[in-house]
């Protein structure tokens, strides 16, 4: 990645149990959430993607999920910063967010809630992308899938058609 060149990775929470009686902020990962949520973490490693900045919703699933994804980053995992607004927030909403990042910050994951998510990912991703990732991601963006794109310039810039898709990862557990 050239320096002035900024990672974008947007990732939808991992996979989430439905219980009887607890709000929707509330709602945990079930087994396979959390299974599946360190692999990403650990695609992140092996793709030397580590993440300068993470914004995190505040629903319990998406904490879980940084937790799992820190865990393996290891020391290079950044203190996460929480953010109300991503919780069930729109395109334009984390797009709100996202351009408020310092300039100094070159790799971003943000981890939040369908179908914002995949919206914006649709959003942001420029003719150049890849096609196989942007029909995959256009397809079915499930738990624990994962948007990485690049762009050049400042995130306060980023807006429509600005990011260059580069891979869409969706990692599952053999057994959970």
């Amino acid at each position: 990645m050239a320096s002035h060149q900024k990672r974008l990775m947007l990732l939808r929470h991992a996979k989430a149990e439905f219980q009887e009686g607890v709000s929707d902020h509330e709602r945990s990962l079930s087994s396979r959430g959390h299974a599946d949520a360190p692999l990403v973490g650990r695609w992140m490693v092996e793709h030397d993607a580590v993440p300068d900045s993470i914004l995190v919703s505040t629903a319990l699933r998406t904490r879980q999920t940084c937790t799992w994804v820190s865990k393996e980053l290891g020391d290079r995992a950044p203190t996460p910063k929480l953010e109300d607004d991503l919780y069930a927030a729109r395109p334009a909403e984390i797009l709100a967010l996202i351009n408020r990042v310092p300039p100094t910050v070159t790799s971003l994951l943000v981890i939040a809630h369908n179908p914002g998510v995949q919206e914006l990912a649709m959003r942001l991703a420029s003719v150049r992308s890849d096609e196989r990732a942007v029909m995959d991601l256009a397809t079915d963006y499930p738990t624990a899938g994962l948007t990485v794109m690049t762009f050049d310039g400042d995130w306060a810039e980023l807006d429509r058609r600005d990011a260059d898709v580069t891979d869409f990862v969706v990692r599952r557990a053999a057994t959970f």
